[in-house]
């Protein structure tokens, strides 16, 4: 028997699919080279943006088709925010669902699965959805995409409740991972070889663990950081209200913690982040920037972006415009605001700027970023960086790209013996959105 997993939205649930196939091949299933070839299909779903829905059904209609043009049926799990979200409303759409599973059941994924096969491909739906407070997952289960890279969930859920968010809704109230579950998983995942970890949550920088009340997130990076064999801890996403003092001293301080801070503000407005219930104002933004840049002058800023929120004017949009060109990131994700189910804004507030309007302002702070991140870029050029190698060049196969410690994707001529190393190179050159480099020092290929 065979699966394919398709996998949809944030990193969350990136190592969601991870875990999901590792459950699966302990089942005794295999991975499926096409949806043709599959006996089971899982589409992991992501509700944060519009029309998330729509691209759910449109997939199933093809994986429907698919199947009566080649007289195959195979069991079909909605799984992800969507799922969540959406329940029971997702078999009255779609006929070829055999199993919705909510985001905190995915442990149950391979007993579902069996059930509706025993029960028989199209035969009554399973839907589980129930929230469960339980956060353990089984140690070296997980199927990683990259072996040099780890994801290892540190906090689920979300007590936010941002207006625009629809995460509380779908990923429910935030639980916390015993530090011990998580130093342990991180070990195994180095001795598999993984030289980064990434830690994830929703307020990733909110964590405090339930087994030790002496460890809050500085504390839990310093942790981390005495491992072994472990090269670089990254870590998203943070809140800006919940960067504490402790956190950038341990950012400053730790080696293995990369100078990149994905720093989410969503607007530079603080009128409009108060209906956002963002629960900070701009100028305690700019004042955590100037904090962060004074400890660390090298650190990389990144951050998300709505334009066109419920009774956003034409000065808060120059709000956010001014913030941007004082902040100087290094990258930003902008998005159109669009109404998502059971959030704050969708109920309370007119989407009231015209969608006119919202494509005017996103194409203007993406030129603005465009020229920031040029100049930003451009005083790259000559520095010498540590580069950990993580895949052939996308547009030239006889290059490598990877990132420096600020998140920053590099792009050399090298030996692909080198992927999942760290490489020193010298910046040569510098584009859009990567630079390029020569290696200037080959990495040790010794076995890990």
């Amino acid at each position: 028997m065979k699966y394919l997993i398709e996998t949809h939205g944030c990193q969350m649930n990136v190592h969601d699919s991870e875990r999901m196939a590792g459950l699966l091949e302990q089942a005794g299933y295999e991975p499926a080279t096409d949806d043709v070839d599959a006996d089971v299909i899982v589409i992991n779903t992501c509700s944060v943006r519009e029309r998330a829905e729509e691209k759910l059904f449109t997939r199933l209609g093809e994986i429907r088709q698919q199947g009566l043009e080649h007289g195959t049926r195979p069991v079909v799990a909605v799984a992800g925010c969507v799922a969540q979200q959406e329940g029971r409303q997702i078999l009255a759409r779609s006929s070829a669902v055999d199993v919705v599973i909510g985001t905190q059941n995915i442990k149950r994924l391979p007993m579902l699965v069996e059930q509706a096969t025993a029960s028989g491909v199209g035969g009554r739906p399973i839907v589980d959805i129930d929230p469960l407070d339980d956060v353990s997952f089984p140690l070296g289960v997980a199927r990683r995409a990259d072996p040099a890279k780890a994801y290892v969930t540190i906090i689920e859920g979300c007590n936010e409740f941002c207006a625009f968010c629809v995460v509380p809704y779908t990923r429910g109230h935030e639980r916390m991972r015993p530090a011990a579950a998580i130093v342990a998983e991180a070990r195994q995942a180095v001795a598999d070889g993984a030289i980064e970890i990434q830690l994830l949550g929703q307020i990733v920088n909110h964590y405090q663990a339930p087994d030790d009340a002496s460890c809050d997130f500085a504390a839990l990076l310093a942790r981390l950081n005495e491992i072994d064999g472990l090269e670089r801890i990254r870590f998203a996403s943070p809140h800006p209200r919940h960067v504490t003092p402790r956190m950038i001293g341990a950012m400053r301080d730790l080696p293995k913690v990369c100078r990149h801070l994905h720093l989410p503000v969503q607007s530079g407005s603080t009128r409009v982040l108060g209906l956002m219930r963002r629960r900070h104002t701009r100028d305690e933004y700019l004042a955590l920037v100037a904090s962060l840049r004074l400890a660390m002058p090298d650190i990389a800023l990144s951050t998300d972006m709505i334009v066109g929120f419920p009774g956003e004017t034409d000065a808060d949009f120059e709000d956010t415009m001014s913030l941007t060109a004082a902040v100087r990131y290094h990258s930003i994700f902008s998005f159109k605001y669009s109404p998502r189910p059971n959030t704050l804004a969708t109920k309370r507030l007119p989407d009231d700027v015209t969608d006119e309007e919202k494509t005017r302002r996103i194409v203007a702070l993406q030129t603005l970023q465009r020229d920031i991140q040029g100049e930003v870029y451009r005083q790259a050029i000559g520095r010498e960086e540590l580069v950990l190698v993580e895949s052939r060049s996308r547009r030239r196969d006889w290059e490598l790209s990877g990132r420096t410690s600020g998140n920053t994707v590099v792009n050399f001529a090298g030996d692909p013996a080198w992927i999942g190393r760290i490489v020193r190179v010298r910046v040569t050159d510098a584009n859009p959105n990567s630079l390029r480099a020569e290696a200037v020092q080959a990495p040790a290929l010794a076995a890990r």
